[in-house]
C-alpha cells in the first residue's frame, strides 16, 4: 500500500508511537515559529528550562501582533524578544517586516519539513508541502529545547480539487466552501491533504490561503503537494535549493475523501459571527457597508493587493466608507509600491497600514457601533474586531475591493472582466529586517522591562476537588471569548497577573471577581470549547485565577492541549444531555482524581447541589496524565532525565 503525503512526512519525523489514527505520536520538529503576542511567554518558558541554545534546525521570532506602541510595554517586550533571540540562536523578524505566516512562507518554508508555531495559522506554510502545526507556546518552547511534539494521530482526509476556478472566484472561496460544508468543527481530529488535477492550477499563495483558513475548520493542519508551482515560487524567492518534490503515492489510501469542482464555485461570504456562516455573495448583495479591510495573513500577497489596486485605480471609495490595506510583508509592500499599486490605493482613498496583523486581531480600525465591516480576513468571532456586537463579513480581496468601490456588498462578477495581474517571476530580496542570532551569545544581556513578570506556577494535581462552577458557556466558545486580544490587552501578554483581570470580560464582566472570591473553581462549556487562536493565555490566565478543571461537550485540539500543559483537567461529558443538569453556582465534587486519570478513562463527578452523578471521560494518554499529576508540562519536563 502506498503512502499519502502526511504519512511520508510524519514517518520521517516519528520519534514515538505508530501512525495509527487515535494513537499518540511524538514527532521531531525542524522549525519553530513564534509571534510577539505568544512569544514572550514561550521564551520565558524556554529560559526556565535552562537550555543554552535552541536545538531545532531553525527557529524564528516574529513581531507582528502588538506593533501599536501606546506605552512602554510593547517596546519592552520587543527588546526582550530581540535579545533573547540573539542569545539563544533564534532569528528575529523586526516590527515592520511583516506578518509571521506571510514572511515564513516567503523566506523560510521548506517542503517535507515540520514546522511548529505558537499561532493557529502556522498552517499557512502547508501551501508549499510542509507539515505545519499550531500549538501553545509551551509546546513550542519544549520543541526548541529539543523535545518531541506530541499529538493524537489524526485522520487524513483527501480533498480532490477538480478543474479550474472561474473568473472572480478565488482560493478564499474554496476554503469558505469547505467551511460551508464542514463547519468550524468539521476538521477536528483531521488533516486535510489536497490533491486532484485542480491543484496544479493554484499558485502557492492561493494554496496558502486555503491552508491558512484550514485552522477555522478545527483541523490539525492542511497540506498541498510540492510540485512545479512550489518550485516556481521558491525560485522566485531565491530559495530553489530547498525545493523537493513531495507527493502522495498513486496507491495512497486515506481515511476519508471529498471532492470540490472548482468550476462550480461562486464568490462566497461568511456572515457574522462565525467563519462557517457561509452563503453566496449574490444572495445578500446590496448590503450597505461602512468599512472594508484588505490584508491579514490570509489574503495579503502581491496578487491580492495588486488586484485591489487595479480595481480601484482612478476611482474613489464612497464618502461613507473607510478602506484599509494591510500588506502581508515588507516584500509585498515593496513590490506593490514598485508597481504603482500603493499610489492607486491611496488616491482611491485607502489608508495604508503597516505590514502587521492590525485590524484582524482588533489592533486598531475597530468598526463603529452598528456598522458593517467587510474584511478579507479569516475570523469574524463576536468582538474580535475590537467592537462588541460587531457585524463582520469575510470575503475574498476581489469581493472586498469591488465592495469598497460600490459602497455596498457586491458580487465582483458584476464588474465585468477581472483585472489581469502579471505573475512575478523575479523579485528583489531584502532580508535586512531579519536579524540572525549573535555569534557571541555569551555577551548578550537579555533586556527585561518591568511589565515582564515571572511565570505563574501550579503545584501537583490534588487528590480530589470540590469546587463551584464559576461560569457556564455555550458551543463554539473561542479563545477570543476566554482571553480577548486587542490593543488594550496585547500589551499584557508577558504579565499574567495583569492580563488575568480580563478573563471572560466580554462574556461575563463579573467572572474574575467571582473567581477570586471563590478561590478558583470549575468551568463548563459546550461543543468545541476553546476554538480559534492558539493563545495559551486562555488556559494560563484561568489557571492563575485558580481554575482547576473544565467540563465540556468537546474541546478544540490546541486549547485542550494548553489546559493540560498548565495543569487544568479537561473532562468531556459522556452524555451531552448532562450539560443541562449543571448550572453556574453548582458545586462539583471530583473524588480520587489521581486514581481516575491513571487507571481509567472514566471520571465520575457529582453535582452535589442537584445530587446528580455525572460520567465524564478525560481521554488522557499516559504521558498527559503524568503532566497533569505534575501540575503542568513545565513541571513535568523538569522531572525528565
Amino acid at each position: 500500500m502506498g503512502k499519502n503525503i502526511v504519512q511520508k512526512i510524519l514517518g520521517t519525523h516519528l520519534v514515538t508511537g505508530k501512525l495509527k489514527v487515535g494513537e499518540e505520536i511524538g514527532i521531531s520538529i525542524d522549525q519553530t515559529l513564534t509571534q510577539d503576542a505568544t512569544g514572550t511567554m514561550a521564551y520565558l518558558q524556554f529560559e526556565a528550562m535552562e537550555i543554552p541554545h535552541v536545538k531545532t534546525k531553525l527557529s524564528i521570532s516574529y513581531v507582528d501582533h502588538n506593533t501599536l506602541q501606546t506605552g512602554f510595554e510593547s517596546m519592552d517586550d520587543h527588546l526582550y524578544l530581540q535579545t533573547v533571540a540573539a542569545k539563544y540562536g533564534i532569528y528575529f523578524s523586526r516590527p515592520g517586516n511583516g506578518i509571521c505566516h506571510q514572511v515564513h512562507l516567503e523566506r523560510f518554508s521548506a517542503p517535507g519539513e515540520v514546522l511548529l508555531g505558537s499561532d493557529s495559522h502556522t498552517t499557512t506554510s502547508g501551501g508549499v508541502g510542509m507539515l505545519t502545526i499550531g500549538a501553545g507556546g509551551l509546546d513550542v518552547a519544549v520543541a526548541m529545547a529539543g523535545g518531541p511534539f506530541y499529538l493524537t494521530m489524526p485522520k487524513v482526509v483527501l480533498v480532490k480539487l477538480k478543474g479550474s476556478l472561474k473568473p472572480w472566484v478565488t482560493a478564499k472561496d474554496v476554503i469558505l466552501e469547505m467551511l460551508r460544508r464542514l463547519t468550524v468543527r468539521g476538521g477536528i481530529g483531521k488533516i486535510f491533504e489536497y490533491g486532484g488535477d485542480g491543484v496544479e492550477n493554484l499558485t502557492v499563495y492561493e494554496r496558502a490561503t486555503i491552508t491558512n483558513m484550514g485552522a477555522e475548520l478545527g483541523a490539525t493542519t492542511s497540506i498541498f503537494p510540492s510540485d512545479r508551482q512550489t518550485r516556481k515560487f521558491l525560485k522566485m524567492q531565491g530559495r530553489e535549493n530547498v525545493w523537493k518534490r513531495v507527493k502522495a503515492d498513486k496507491t495512497a489510501e486515506y481515511d476519508e475523501e471529498m471532492e470540490i469542482d472548482l468550476a462550480e464555485l461562486e464568490p462566497l461570504v461568511a456572515k457574522p459571527r462565525s467563519p462557517d456562516n457561509v452563503c453566496k455573495v449574490k444572495e445578500i448583495a446590496g448590503l450597505k457597508v461602512d468599512q472594508v479591510c484588505i490584508g491579514s495573513c490570509t489574503n495579503s500577497s502581491y496578487h491580492d493587493l495588486m488586484t485591489a489596486a487595479t480595481i480601484l485605480k482612478g476611482k474613489s471609495v464612497p464618502s461613507h466608507l473607510s478602506l484599509t490595506i494591510s500588506p502581508g510583508s515588507k516584500q509585498v509592500y515593496e513590490q506593490v509600491a514598485k508597481s504603482s499599486g500603493v499610489t492607486s490605493l491611496i488616491l482611491a482613498g485607502a489608508r495604508m497600514l503597516e505590514s502587521a496583523c492590525g485590524p484582524c486581531i482588533g489592533m486598531g480600525q475597530a468598526p463603529g457601533t452598528g456598522t458593517v465591516s467587510v474584511r478579507g480576513f479569516n475570523r469574524n468571532f463576536d468582538g474580535r474586531s475590537g467592537t462588541k456586537g460587531d457585524t463582520v463579513y469575510l470575503v475574498s480581496p476581489e469581493t472586498a475591493a469591488v465592495t469598497a468601490l460600490k459602497g455596498v456588498l457586491t458580487d465582483p462578477r458584476d464588474l465585468g472582466d477581472p483585472p489581469k495581474i502579471p505573475i512575478l517571476k523575479k523579485i528583489e530580496i531584502n532580508d535586512n529586517m531579519i536579524l540572525p542570532p549573535s555569534p557571541n551569545p555569551e555577551n548578550v544581556q537579555v533586556v527585561r522591562g518591568p511589565n515582564i513578570k515571572e511565570l505563574p506556577k501550579r503545584g501537583p494535581l490534588p487528590e480530589a476537588l470540590s469546587d463551584e462552577v464559576l461560569i457556564k458557556v455555550g458551543d463554539n466558545i473561542s479563545t477570543d471569548h476566554i482571553m480577548p486580544a486587542g490593543a488594550k490587552l496585547l500589551t499584557l501578554r508577558s504579565n499574567i497577573p495583569a492580563i488575568s483581570e480580563y478573563v471572560f470580560v466580554n462574556v461575563d464582566p463579573g467572572f474574575v471577581k467571582r473567581a477570586k472570591e471563590k478561590g478558583g473553581g470549575i468551568l463548563v462549556g459546550g461543543k468545541n470549547y476553546g476554538q480559534g487562536s492558539s493563545r495559551e493565555h486562555a488556559a494560563l490566565a484561568p489557571m492563575y485565577l485558580g481554575v482547576k478543571a473544565v467540563i465540556a461537550k468537546s474541546f478544540a485540539r490546541i486549547h485542550r492541549a494548553n489546559l493540560i500543559n498548565f495543569g487544568i483537567l479537561p473532562l468531556t461529558l459522556k452524555n451531552e444531555s448532562d450539560y443541562d443538569v449543571i448550572a453556574q453556582g453548582d458545586f462539583i465534587e471530583i473524588p480520587d482524581i489521581k486514581k481516575s486519570v491513571t487507571t481509567s478513562d472514566t471520571v465520575e463527578i457529582k453535582n452535589t447541589t442537584k445530587n446528580k452523578q455525572i460520567s465524564t471521560t478525560h481521554d488522557l494518554t499516559s504521558r498527559q496524565a503524568q503532566i497533569l499529576l505534575a501540575g503542568g508540562l513545565l513541571n513535568y519536563t523538569k522531572t525528565l532525565p
